[in-house]
């Protein structure tokens, strides 16, 4: 085959060696093009990367809803009225709003915690096994809450990694051991590592909902609520319905935003995703923008090398080359200098992610993680330049065999 044969290799060797200078500078282009886009695209997938293992623990079609007081007067409650949230209420917008996967009743309070000569100040939360589910807890030792631990009102707790280096000894067994909260004693269950997004009060110490109703003393309140969409549901459309349950439910005026205080999960992920999948967008419209120029820049100096071998390409027509011939061997150079432009990129794009995840990819708090491209990706780029290669190669190629034997014997 023509690929295959010695002397066409030879033949791009030394059309590219005539002038080294301007071969190197023709290959930058390309080369620049596919680093930018290798580069960009890791820099993207490590943000991507960070990002997701930040929130990886939640669901994040969530949103979080607790009571304020109210600003308007209504049904014959004044303005100012503190409103309370019910397990009630959970259950009223679990059965009636559409779209709703969990709705977790969460409470929470602080505690003395001591445990022989150490102590601290933590946050304690009373909390369902069902949270479990929506913001995953990553267990280094025992288990999390469980429903027989609801309802026996167990005193057990589940402490977090953080708590553990402040009231136990390195390396000292805490599972079945206790710890008091309050001056009451409580048996730890399970150690969780402590989360590197916290939405939300934070989440030092974990006990059964029911037990802490009991010791605190709070009836059928609850702090705040934790509701879930189906994926397929959109969350904002959920978080608008479950106020108005809210607001129907405890006398609030229609019209009354104040009262019920929101955060959405969900809309907040959505924008980031979205700036993601932008910035991956614009990553490949510049990459490709830029390899465009660059083999635009090859056509040129191609062009011009057609031009300096006018003379050479009617002697090669004379002793009976085709055109064909002619515009095979040109488009063939094109490609050679395209790919070889494109692998360097390549290989130059793969050290600066191996740079980025060094500087920036070590530790807990690393913005980029795993900056990477996929084998996919890397098919598709060199895919893409052998296609801008050829149509490009082909403009010299047609200028080439535009001349007439005779007359290209005769340029001087």
């Amino acid at each position: 085959m023509f690929l295959f044969e010695r002397d066409t290799w030879q033949e791009v060797y030394d059309s590219l060696s005539k002038n080294k200078l301007r071969s190197a500078l023709t290959m930058v282009g390309v080369w620049w093009g596919i680093l930018l886009l290798i580069g960009l695209l890791g820099s993207a997938k490590g943000l991507e990367n960070s990002f997701n293992r930040l929130f990886g623990d939640f669901a994040t079609n969530s949103v979080f809803v607790w009571a304020q007081s109210t600003s308007k007067p209504f049904k014959g409650f004044q303005e100012g009225r503190q409103v309370q949230l019910k397990i009630s209420d959970a259950k009223k917008i679990e059965e009636n709003v559409e779209g709703i996967e969990f709705v977790v009743p969460r409470n929470q309070s602080s505690a003395l915690v001591v445990r022989n000569f150490l102590s601290g100040n933590f946050g304690v939360n009373g909390d369902y096994p069902l949270l479990d589910q929506v913001q995953k807890k990553k267990m280094i030792r025992g288990r999390f809450i469980n429903q027989t631990d609801i309802d026996e009102n167990r005193k057990v707790v589940v402490i977090s990694e953080e708590i553990y280096k402040q009231i136990f000894e390195k390396d000292e067994e805490m599972i079945g051991e206790y710890i008091q909260l309050n001056g009451m004693n409580f048996k730890v269950i399970g150690m969780f590592e402590t989360g590197k997004a916290n939405m939300g009060p934070t989440s030092d110490i974990h006990i059964p909902f029911t037990t802490f109703q009991q010791i605190y003393n709070m009836g059928e309140n609850i702090g705040w609520m934790m509701i879930t969409g189906k994926p397929e549901y959109d969350i904002s459309q959920i978080e608008a319905d479950s106020k108005l349950i809210l607001r129907n439910l405890n006398k609030v005026h229609p019209e009354d935003n104040r009262a019920f205080g929101s955060f959405n999960l969900g809309k907040e992920f959505a924008k980031i995703t979205g700036f993601l999948t932008g910035m991956q967008f614009l990553t490949w419209f510049v990459g490709i923008a830029t390899l465009i120029a660059g083999v635009f820049a090859i056509g040129n100096i191609l062009l011009i090398t057609v031009k300096e071998r006018t003379k050479e390409i009617g002697v090669r027509r004379a002793l009976g080359a085709t055109p064909y011939e002619i515009k095979r061997q040109i488009v063939v150079e094109a490609v050679s200098i395209t790919l070889v432009a494109g692998l360097l990129g390549i290989i130059s794009g793969g050290w600066i992610l191996i740079a980025l995840d060094s500087a920036f990819g070590q530790g807990a708090e690393a913005v980029i993680v795993n900056a990477s491209v996929s084998i996919a990706v890397v098919f598709i780029a060199l895919i893409i330049l052998v296609v801008l290669g050829t149509l490009i190669g082909l403009i010299p190629a047609f200028k080439a065999t535009s001349i007439k034997p005779i007359e290209a014997l005769r340029e001087e």
